[in-house]
């Protein structure tokens, strides 16, 4: 593999703008992890940077062959030039870029459908949470509505720990929109609150559902929460008067996760 050696390489301004969001059909891959995560879910890498103290490491070494095999450009780079390739604080080892994923279907053809909408939120590490929590609950995608943070930055791509490669995702600016599609999907939709909604031990979220999911500090606006078809607020111990997004996300996805394991044993036991 080549050795690059000079920041100067027209290697690094690639990534750097990658990295700061300037090549929108791109993605910046930072890490071990996310980079055998793109592999597996068959993400197409473009190039890839290793740097050279770890090159000969046995994951590295694996990964590396794996990357060659897949007909992958990968360079070995100094630990100077990978301080400049990788966005994050400490570099990783292995940085790649690869092609932005298309637009999954979001909706499902064969289920009830369970889908996260997330309105205006802001953080990416957040929206890259929200994701991995939608995956693990079993939705059947995830939107980033309004003002919300692109799910494919770097931060949010490690927020998601991969599951941003894998889940359905679609990015709709005007979160009036994203409801009005999910209605059209047959989708009740339902709005987390912080007080005055159905308690979310009592809600109904077994059939088609797109729970909306609000930024940080101020939640929801009020246009959003009118919009819906339901309310949801989670029970909490005062003086607690609100939870962080990405835990409220996990909360009302995984209380959905309950009711539909357990409708689908309550099915079962019915055909016995």
């Amino acid at each position: 593999m080549t050795t690059i050696t000079s920041r100067q390489n027209p290697l690094v301004a690639k990534f750097r703008a990658i990295a700061a969001g300037e090549a929108p059909d791109s993605l910046l891959l930072d890490g071990i992890h996310l980079v055998s995560e793109a592999l597996d879910a068959t993400v197409q890498i473009q190039q890839a940077a290793i740097v050279a103290d770890a090159a000969e490491r046995p994951e590295l070494a694996h990964l590396a062959d794996r990357l060659r095999r897949g007909g992958v450009d990968a360079v070995i780079v100094s630990a100077s030039v990978m301080g400049a390739l990788s966005p994050v604080r400490s570099p990783s080892p292995i940085v790649a870029i690869a092609a932005r994923p298309a637009e999954g279907q979001v909706y499902s053809l064969t289920s009830p459908s369970l889908v996260v909408i997330a309105v205006d939120v802001q953080d990416p590490g957040n929206v890259g949470a929200i994701v991995r929590v939608a995956e693990a609950a079993g939705a059947s995608g995830f939107v980033a509505a309004g003002a919300c943070a692109d799910p494919y930055t770097w931060k949010a791509l490690r927020g998601s720990m991969g599951s941003a490669l894998r889940l359905p995702i679609a990015i709709r600016r005007d979160s009036a929109a994203a409801v009005d599609e999910a209605r059209r999907h047959g989708c009740r939709v339902v709005a987390t609150a912080p007080r005055d909604g159905t308690s979310l031990f009592r809600v109904n979220l077994k059939g088609p559902v797109a729970i909306l999911i609000g930024g940080e500090g101020p939640g929801l606006a009020a246009v959003n929460l009118e919009r819906a078809d339901e309310r949801v607020t989670i029970p909490m111990q005062s003086p607690v008067e609100s939870l962080n997004t990405a835990v409220t996300a996990a909360l009302v996805a995984y209380e959905a996760r309950r009711q539909r394991d357990a409708n689908e044993v309550s099915s079962l036991k019915s055909q016995v």
